[in-house]
């Protein structure tokens, strides 16, 4: 098993590198690393009428990973662009186009990654604002558009004048050096989501019921009166968690 250190940031050895180094350093001893810099290498896009032998180089070292680790600081709200211009560029290895223009997963399907992202903004503005989810959030689109499966985030916020990593992040890294250094399933979350699928929608119908009970004397023994008032209220609040989870949930802190 080998994993793939994707260094995005214009400090070699600033703290996302550290951060980086945090994960690739606690894996298992039997798994291979390697730590890739993307400012070392000339990365333009490609072209479909001549070689291009960078992108076919990270190309293959992307290959021969099982499991992807990006690390990126977050600049104004939105990712760095060394990692945004390597995600272009790498766009046709990435996915598939169909004859209408419509992609599907490459090559590198069923592959998984982890994703890590630091700012200036404290940790509570962070959390509040979200200053770091849509670094996330290009990230989680190019690699879903891949086929690729997410393991995890980590954020690093309040970066500004910190030169060492603080303990309970480097403990984070520790975690997630462990849990990236088991061999993969195609897609280990399966049961998980149907899981949390269960207990969301009977929470749904809980709260639903709740809402109801003060409309009693207004739908009592009226059937359709009933299933609409549920149907909406169910869907409303459905729908404001699916929007949580699914789009501002990030690990922030």
């Amino acid at each position: 098993m080998k994993i793939l250190g994707i260094l995005a940031s214009h400090q070699e050895h600033g703290l996302n590198a550290k951060m980086l180094a945090e994960v690739l350093d606690n894996v298992d001893p039997s798994v291979e690393t390697e730590t890739i810099y993307l400012e070392n290498y000339e990365i333009t896009p490609h072209k479909y009428h001549e070689k291009n032998a960078v992108l076919d180089e990270l190309s293959q070292k992307l290959m021969d990973s099982d499991v992807w680790v990006f690390a990126a600081p977050t600049y104004f709200r939105e990712l760095s662009g060394v990692l945004k211009n390597f995600f272009d560029c790498m766009r046709p290895k990435f996915v598939y186009f169909k004859e209408n223009g419509d992609t599907i997963p490459g090559q590198f399907k069923n592959k998984h990654y982890l994703s890590i992202s630091s700012c200036y903004v404290s940790t509570l503005e962070n959390f509040l604002t979200g200053v770091t989810d849509e670094s996330f959030k290009t990230i989680d689109r190019v690699m879903s558009a891949a086929g690729v499966i997410k393991v995890g985030e980590i954020v690093l916020p309040n970066t500004f004048g910190m030169k060492e990593i603080p303990n309970n992040k480097k403990e984070l890294c520790h975690k997630y050096a462990k849990k990236i250094s088991v061999k993969k399933r195609k897609d280990d979350s399966t049961v998980k989501r149907y899981i949390q699928l269960f207990f969301m929608i009977a929470i749904m119908a809980l709260i639903t019921m709740g809402i109801q009970i003060p409309l009693q004397g207004w739908i009592e023994n009226n059937f359709w009166l009933n299933y609409v008032s549920f149907t909406v209220i169910f869907f409303v609040l459905l729908a404001c968690i699916l929007h949580f989870v699914t789009f501002v949930k990030h690990r922030r802190r």
